[in-house]
């Protein structure tokens, strides 16, 4: 049978109306930084495949890498690291049942941000 109130029913909130949970974004966040990673990881070993290809070759990537282009892409790598990291800290503490209530994860996911940062920019400086 045909639905006849079709046009009655309310509307599915838009992205826009709709905010996602902390514990969404840092979720969805820490997906996103495993394929940035793999990414970053296949860059740095095109880098060695071009070294061991030919100087010429080699002087094209290494220009390329350390290009300010090059060297945003290695910085977000490295922010991703630590993001990927500090978040898969948090989880491996979540998989033996403590800190799972609301206020404890939200909590933790600016510590995860924060640390991120911190570590980020430390790593910067020291190396």
């Amino acid at each position: 049978m045909a639905d006849v109130n079709r046009g009655n029913r309310p509307l599915s909130p838009h992205l826009q109306v709709y905010r996602l949970p902390l514990a969404a974004i840092t979720s969805i966040l820490n997906r996103i930084t495993g394929v940035g990673m793999t990414l970053a990881a296949m860059l740095i070993v095109w880098w060695f495949a071009a070294g061991a290809i030919s100087a010429t070759y080699f002087d094209v990537v290494d220009g390329l890498l350390t290009s300010i282009l090059g060297h945003l892409i290695l910085i977000g790598s490295l922010a991703a690291l630590w993001y990927h990291m500090l978040n898969s800290m948090r989880h491996l503490v979540w998989d033996t049942g403590r800190m799972m209530n609301v206020a404890t994860v939200e909590k933790t996911s600016y510590g995860v941000f924060a640390g991120t940062v911190v570590l980020t920019l430390l790593t910067i400086i020291i190396v």
